[in-house]
């Protein structure tokens, strides 16, 4: 018994320990991140909003993008790991209170309004059982919880990564 406190004693550090602060080019692999960066400026129509509602729009559609921004891949050694990361939602399902229990988690508002959606691997897909009170798409959010490089599609957006989240507040900056 006494060989496993020092392990126990470890495992409840560890399991309190702060989760890892992620950028959302944390999300990318090192070509991806560099396609991005060589990419050419994208033009924006910002004299009307896209056409169609919101809800259609996050998904890409135009052909003259590059590849890169299609694309899926994944940092796979973030998968299972606690993080935390700021973004802006999407909302996807709400609870018999009005609140959201599963968003999607953008880089940046207005994703799906002027300008092109990011990519699957910059989209992160949040399930939060407690629910979320959204009142604007322009509030930025801290999400902190469990990461997974996992896939998923719906018809509004496909993304690289789905956070459990455990803990939900407005960005404060820190």
């Amino acid at each position: 018994m006494l060989k496993l406190l020092p392990l126990l004693m470890l495992s409840s550090t560890l399991a309190l320990a702060e989760p890892r602060t992620l950028d959302w080019l944390d999300l990318l692999p090192d070509d991806d991140l560099q396609a991005l960066l060589d990419m050419p400026e994208i033009e924006h129509d910002w004299a009307e909003e896209a056409p169609g509602t919101f809800e259609q729009s996050l998904r890409q559609s135009d052909a003259n993008l590059p590849a890169v921004m299609y694309s899926t891949r994944v940092i796979a050694e973030l998968d299972g790991q606690q993080v935390r990361i700021a973004g802006f939602p999407v909302p996807l399902q709400q609870d018999g209170n009005g609140r959201y229990t599963s968003f999607f988690l953008v880089p940046y508002a207005g994703a799906c309004i002027h300008v092109p959606p990011p990519p699957p691997n910059q989209i992160v897909l949040v399930d939060y059982p407690q629910g979320l009170a959204i009142d604007s798409l322009y509030d930025a959010f801290w999400v902190s919880g469990q990461l997974h490089t996992e896939q998923s599609s719906n018809e509004l957006a496909d993304a690289s990564y789905r956070l459990t989240a455990q803990r939900v507040w407005l960005y404060d900056g820190d």
